[in-house]
């Protein structure tokens, strides 16, 4: 019994191998589809998502921006009123020319101290809890430094003379 192998069919090689890409198409495609879907419905749901750590702090320094730029102080009064409305909006237009260029050309930087930030915050959390942990399962025996003899000796009269206070 001598096996043979069938006549090679190029067509029909051809042919399996566009359903195999088809499918391949198929698959991707939905999941794109499903992908996007998912984030519209997140979107309407929770709204946009925040962005990098560096584009939230333009969004901050615009805020700040505009708020200190229309804040109009009582205590200048009519006359300096104008005048120092402008000293404020220049300061503030000159505190986002010096922020802005180092977000542009840095921005992962910003991201990697979010990181950190929100690392040591984790690490600061943990301690504390420890902390707490210890100061709040003491039991009634106290600190087990304290199980051991007492190096004044005990109850001895000494030298000194006992005096009631009632």
């Amino acid at each position: 019994m001598s096996e043979e192998l069938p006549p090679f069919d190029a067509a029909r090689d051809e042919a399996a191998d566009e359903v195999r890409a088809s499918d391949t198409d198929a698959w991707a495609t939905a999941c794109a589809e499903d992908l996007q879907a998912e984030k519209t419905r997140r979107r309407t749901q929770y709204g946009t998502p925040p962005g990098s750590a560096a584009e939230e702090l333009k969004k901050l320094v615009d805020t700040v921006a505009e708020k200190l730029s229309g804040v109009q102080s009582p205590l200048l009064g009519a006359v300096a009123g104008p005048a120092a409305q402008q000293v404020v909006r220049q300061v503030v237009q000159q505190a986002k020319g010096a922020v802005e260029p180092v977000i542009e050309r840095n921005p992962d930087v910003f991201d990697h101290l979010a990181a950190a930030g929100n690392e040591l915050l984790a690490a600061y959390r943990s301690a504390v809890q420890a902390q707490e942990r210890r100061w709040t399962g003491r039991d009634d025996q106290g600190d087990p430094r304290d199980q051991g003899e007492r190096r004044d000796g005990g109850d001895d009269a000494g030298p000194g003379e006992r005096i009631d206070l009632d």
